[in-house]
């Protein structure tokens, strides 16, 4: 019995393969250690498809093994873990000290995505070797400690590991993996060559000038074996390749299954290239990205998108409507200006640029405007108010079309390269080349306005020439000649934002601009554009100028609604003041409700300069005061600055001896140029008596005219207006 029971343990017990080990001992690459401590590194070359080949590719593949099993532990179920982060700045440092390779993302990106299958391919070698017996099966007994590879892992790692294995859904996969690939169809023979190697060999036996091979090419020499024949169902595989790639272009190619996949009848898997191996891509291959499905996180981004262009529009519609119901014959104007519309392009074929008013208004591309008579698109009518244009250059890669091509399901203007869409007539502008032909006409009128001109001032220059208000001459014969010259008519202006803080759009109607044109008090949506001149062309690309002088919004800050919205005034003016970094002086031209001054606010110094052009206290606006200074006291406690006993309670206002106005309409004017010289004087601190280079007792009608004219070449430089 005793006999028995022990043939049966030992029935049951492990084989002995003490005497059956591998005598080959671990790898570790000492050869390569010792030539980097003699400072000698290796160089490695790459093929056209950006993978590794040549004589010390097998190397490296050997060396980035040991690397793994060395910072990798063989608990780490996932390779893209964020943990392993480290671990695999690790691997990669080495390798940069033993071989010549570039450091860039799409060589780091190669090497960790090779050590990645390295460590599966450990992973699975201790599973094979240790864990499972001689028919592929797991072993029932607890397997021992692999002793020979205690370099690479503990104890307590061991443990873990053949704890994970041992998992009945990791069974379950290894045992469908295992069935999968158990006999292959079309099985590879080519050992660890790999498809990069192979072809490198192809290429150097033939001695062929290209630099690739086709995929469907290399695929069938790795399944030649070695006595050099092909089996019929591989040949017929490559027949059939060659079939379809005389009838299927590259692009189609890409876009869609490649030709091998075709002929195999499989799916094509994102990011990879069937024939090809490890690390060639859509991208290395076809020279371009193949297009893949949109993220969650991309789809949401999209629909939020979406979801603002929308809010956008509604309040555009609000907007309009709202001017429906101020101008009843608005609706009648605007459909006979969209009928006559076609009469401000030349007849026939013209160049043009192409402009978007949204997100911001923008040039996005050139290209052709047909203007004709019974013009088609597409076998159908245009809409209202829009013109057929050929596209030829996108200015503007993710530039939308005003309206979407439905026939080819086009949505971006990068798409329609070559084709015919409708474009908004208010939205063209002909060349400058065209627009100069029409221009004769234009200034004859010019002449004819100068001459009959009466409320404009001829006011001497040094050189005795009489000042011409050009620019303003110019945009009143544009305003004639334009929709706007009707009333309710508007253009918007968007105002970004870096400007006010927030995005917004400024309405600018033919009233603000008879304004300017007649020397007449000004509105807020003047005072605005002539902060967007300030923005555009003094501190946009000028990071000094932008980091020191900010603007606050008249908008949003003023005597109504300080009197009915204090809280959301104060709000807006402590998240403006929380934008700064450093010192900043806040530029706001504040309106009383019937004048227009500037403050020029430093909140981290807590100094308020008051500039105003009648001579009056800051006592005469106390509401305005107050805001100004809780508003700092509450950015002082947001900031959590310590300030001392004696200031706490005592905002610095500083009046300063700024021009003064001798009428009651020039306020607008004065505010402006008041901010145009701090600005341009480049400093934050503003004088008592003001600036030496500016001061004086009063502007003269020549220095008011000046900011009236960058205001007019600002309108006609951003096109506001169609010709």
């Amino acid at each position: 019995m005793a006999s028995d029971q022990e043939n049966s343990q030992d029935a049951n017990a492990p084989d002995d393969t003490s005497e059956k080990e591998i005598t080959r001992g671990i790898t570790i690459m000492k050869s390569i250690i010792r030539d980097r401590d003699k400072a000698v590194t290796y160089n490695v070359n790459w093929n056209a498809d950006n993978q590794l080949i040549g004589s010390n590719a097998a190397k490296l593949a050997s060396y980035i093994g040991t690397l793994v099993r060395m910072h990798i532990p063989i608990t780490a179920t996932r390779w893209s873990n964020k943990e392993l982060g480290s671990a695999k700045d690790k691997i990669w440092t080495e390798i940069l000290r033993s071989f010549n390779i570039e450091d860039t993302t799409i060589r780091k990106k190669y090497i960790l995505q090779l050590a990645g299958k390295r460590h599966r391919g450990w992973r699975t070698f201790l599973t094979n070797k240790y864990l499972k017996d001689k028919e592929k099966n797991f072993v029932e007994y607890d397997p021992e400690y692999p002793v020979k590879y205690a370099i690479f892992i503990t104890e307590e790692e061991w443990v873990a590991f053949v704890a994970q294995r041992r998992d009945e859904n990791f069974k379950k996969v290894s045992a469908t993996n295992r069935e999968r690939a158990s006999n292959p169809t079309y099985a590879y023979k080519k050992g660890r060559l790999g498809y990069a190697r192979l072809e490198e060999k192809i290429l150097d036996e033939t001695k062929s000038d290209a630099t690739s091979l086709p995929p469907h090419v290399l695929w069938k020499e790795a399944r030649v074996g070695k006595d050099g024949t092909v089996r019929d169902d591989v040949q017929h595989i490559y027949d059939e390749c060659e079939t379809l790639s005389q009838s299927i272009s590259t692009a189609e190619d890409q876009e869609n299954r490649s030709v091998l996949s075709r002929a195999l009848n499989v799916p094509e898997y994102p990011g990879r290239v069937r024939g090809k191996g490890h690390g060639c891509t859509p991208t290395s291959l076809y020279k371009n990205p193949r297009r893949r499905n949109p993220s969650n996180q991309e789809v949401m981004e999209t629909l939020q998108a979406l979801q603002a262009q929308v809010l956008q529009l509604q309040k555009d519609n609000e907007r309009y409507r709202c001017m429906e119901k101020c101008s009843s014959q608005l609706k009648e104007t605007s459909e006979k200006a969209s009928i006559n519309c076609q009469n401000k392009f030349p007849e026939g074929i013209s160049s043009c640029q192409l402009y978007l008013s949204s997100p911001t208004y923008r040039l996005v591309g050139k290209g052709k405007v047909h203007n004709t008579s019974g013009d088609l698109l597409h076998h159908r009518p245009l809409p209202d108010g829009h013109l057929k244009v050929s596209v030829d250059v996108v200015l503007d890669k993710e530039a939308l079309l005003p309206i979407p091509d439905i026939v080819s399901e086009t949505t971006l203007l990068r798409d329609a390269i070559g084709s015919f869409v409708a474009w908004p007539l208010d939205l063209i502008f002909i060349d400058d080349e065209v627009f100069a032909q029409g221009s004769q006409q234009l200034s004859q009128k010019i002449g004819s306005r100068q001459k009959n001109k009466r409320d404009l001032p001829v006011t001497s220059l040094p050189k005795k020439r009489a000042f011409v208000p050009r620019y303003q001459i110019s945009l009143e014969t544009l305003v004639d000649s334009s929709d706007m010259a009707t009333a309710g008519a508007i253009r918007l202006l968007d105002m970004e934002e870096d400007i006010f803080g927030y995005s917004c759009t400024e309405t600018i109607g033919k009233e603000d601009l008879e304004h300017i044109f007649r020397h007449q008090e000004l509105g807020v949506g003047v005072i605005h554009t002539y902060i967007r001149f300030l923005y555009d062309n003094f501190m946009r690309g000028n990071d000094q100028l932008s980091n020191r002088f900010r603007f606050v919004s008249s908008s949003l800050v003023n005597k109504a609604l300080i009197c009915r919205e204090l809280d959301s005034c104060r709000e807006y003016l402590v998240k403006r003041f929380m934008a700064s970094s450093t010192n900043n002086l806040y530029l706001w031209p504040y309106n009383s409700g019937c004048h227009w001054l500037l403050l020029a606010i430093d909140p981290l110094k807590e100094v308020v300069y008051f500039l105003n052009s009648i001579d009056g206290e800051w006592t005469n606006y106390p509401d305005m005061k107050q805001l100004v200074d809780t508003s700092i006291k509450v950015f002082r406690s947001q900031r959590q600055a310590r300030v001392p006993r004696t200031k706490s309670s005592n905002i610095t206002w500083i009046k300063v001896q700024c021009p003064l106005q001798r009428n009651g309409i020039d306020c607008g004017y004065f505010v402006m140029r008041f901010m145009r010289e701090i600005i341009n004087m480049n400093q934050i601190d503003i004088p008592i008596t003001y600036f030496d280079e500016y001061k004086c007792a009063h502007y003269t009608r020549l220095q008011l005219e000046q900011i009236k004219e960058e205001l007019c070449q600002y309108f006609i430089e951003k096109r506001l207006l169609s010709i």
